[in-house]
């Protein structure tokens, strides 16, 4: 079971991964030993992996692109495969309500990316795709990134 202290921890790193522990610990009043332990013991099982966001524009990717796709049967795990060999994609998720993937895509051009989806459909059998460009990141990675909320968010815990 993860502690309050630990969510709070979390919170931290979620704010500015490169804070320092003993950053952490001033603020939190938790030891930086203590931090260090916790962090491999009970909040390490809550990190998946670190990383960085990267700022896709800044790189020359300037399309960026969330699209459903609902695909034939037995195209469903081909394209899933395909999909998560492909350099274009940042975010792949196996949905519902009518589709079966949702995949955030990257890429330097549209004509790139009509090229990726044209290819896309030759090689798979794709019901129907809705695409839909994102203009502006207006709020990424959010949730359990303030550590002053984290009281409110789980009032029960220790």
């Amino acid at each position: 079971m993860v502690k309050k202290k630990d969510l709070l921890l979390l919170a931290y790193l979620r704010e500015n991964a490169r804070r320092h522990l003993k950053e952490i610990s001033k603020k939190t009043g938790v030891p930086v030993s203590t931090l260090h332990d916790r962090i491999r013991a009970n909040a390490g099982d809550c990190i998946l992996r670190n990383c960085c966001l990267l700022d896709f524009d800044a790189l020359g990717f300037n399309v960026k692109a969330h699209v459903l796709f609902k695909i034939k049967k037995e195209d469903k795990d081909k394209i899933s495969r395909y999909l998560q060999k492909s350099w274009h994609v940042n975010n792949l998720y196996k949905i519902n309500n009518g589709f079966d993937f949702i995949a955030e895509f990257v890429f330097k051009s549209i004509n790139e990316m009509e090229n990726f989806f044209e290819d896309l459909e030759s090689k798979f059998k794709i019901k129907s795709k809705d695409v839909h460009y994102i203009i502006e990141d207006v709020q990424r990675e959010a949730f359990l990134a303030k550590p002053d909320i984290v009281p409110m968010m789980f009032p029960d815990l220790q």
